[in-house]
């Protein structure tokens, strides 16, 4: 029963998209122009933004008189509300389930965060177990935060695979344990000459896939 170590954000669970639509929401409830959104989505890098250097830059870009402890808050309610378990994802890892995979979401993040997107969505029926770098003290790519995560559901490392969208966190992170990896490209080209995936694919379902017929 070898481990199946998956990325959240972008991988089990879209973030781009109930990113963008809270942000719509939230212009439109300040009465910014629709089309910053372009601007909100590109100042949030994908998520790698940190939440109160965001929150800092949209108080100053619309000079508003919100706490940024009250933006940070309205930005994870407002993403955790619009995110959303697809019925493919769940499929996919009752299936990794019955071939006798053990899956096991690794993320970074706030423990806030991140656990209420696994609890509220409904994934953590189809996981065995999460590990929140926030919660373990440590984060990807560091090896340790993968140890942790066969600890906690007490198996070895060895023979698992990892599973992700991130280069630098997922990949970098598998290539630093010595575990083969799955990188789900999104459109764009690996570019890193320090390692690489050893699959690429355009989803989760594929990625699924692809490891099982390993």
């Amino acid at each position: 029963m070898p481990l199946l170590l998956l990325d959240l954000d972008n991988t089990l669970l879209d973030r781009a998209g109930p990113f963008r639509r809270w942000g719509e929401r939230f212009l439109d409830s300040i009465g910014a122009p629709h089309t910053d959104i372009d601007w909100l989505v590109s100042i949030d890098a994908d998520g790698l933004t940190d939440r109160w250097d965001l929150a800092d830059a949209i108080r100053d870009r619309y000079e508003l008189r919100i706490p940024s402890i009250d933006l940070v808050e309205e930005l994870h309610d407002g993403v955790v509300a619009q995110t959303r378990l697809d019925p493919l994802t769940a499929c996919a890892l009752r299936i990794a389930d019955d071939a006798g995979w053990v899956p096991v979401v690794v993320c970074n993040g706030t423990v806030r965060v991140e656990d209420a997107k696994i609890r509220q969505t409904g994934l953590d029926q189809y996981v065995a177990d999460w590990v929140i770098s926030e919660e373990a003290g440590v984060s990807k790519p560091n090896p340790r935060i993968f140890a942790l995560a066969a600890q906690r559901v007490r198996m070895p490392l060895r023979g698992a695979w990892v599973i992700g969208d991130s280069p630098e966190a997922d990949i970098g992170g598998a290539a630093a344990v010595g575990l083969p990896s799955v990188w789900l490209h999104r459109g764009r080209t690996w570019s890193d000459t320090r390692f690489a995936p050893s699959r690429t694919v355009d989803g989760l379902i594929a990625a699924v896939a692809t490891v099982l017929a390993r």
